[in-house]
């Protein structure tokens, strides 16, 4: 499998994404449900912005691994929050991510009126390898 990155500026690297992935000769591809605060139990976290980033980075990179993936083969991450303003005052626990394991994927961040129940933050994303 080969991932090319491709992004016409260099603005968007600052904030650890990509414009565009390309990906030949893919053996499979892995689609995965949002990711939130959410434990072993199903018990909705009521943790603050940062922990539930935390959670949920935790909680993707096992659904992904689960599936035989590599957390390096999100090729696509869509972040859907309740705060865009108080997921940027912990972006930094996102990019620690996705540096830590190379990832250069394509992102949407998305603000949305509300998760289910206490959720703030909800990370999904398609995987390949």
């Amino acid at each position: 499998m080969e991932k090319i990155a491709s992004s016409p500026w260099t603005w968007q690297d600052a904030r650890s994404y990509v414009q565009a992935v390309e990906v030949k000769q893919v053996e499979s591809t892995l689609y995965c449900a949002g990711q939130a605060a959410v434990d072993a139990d199903g018990i909705s976290s009521k943790a603050g912005m940062r922990e539930q980033l935390v959670i949920a980075i935790a909680n993707l990179e096992k659904v992904i691994e689960h599936a035989g993936f590599a957390s390096a083969g999100i090729v696509r991450l869509n972040v859907y929050t309740v705060s865009e303003a108080a997921l940027m005052e912990n972006f930094d626990v996102l990019q620690a991510w996705l540096n830590k394991h190379g990832i250069q994927q394509s992102t949407s961040l998305i603000e949305v009126k509300g998760l289910f129940e206490t959720l703030q933050v909800e990370l999904e994303a398609t995987v390949v390898k």
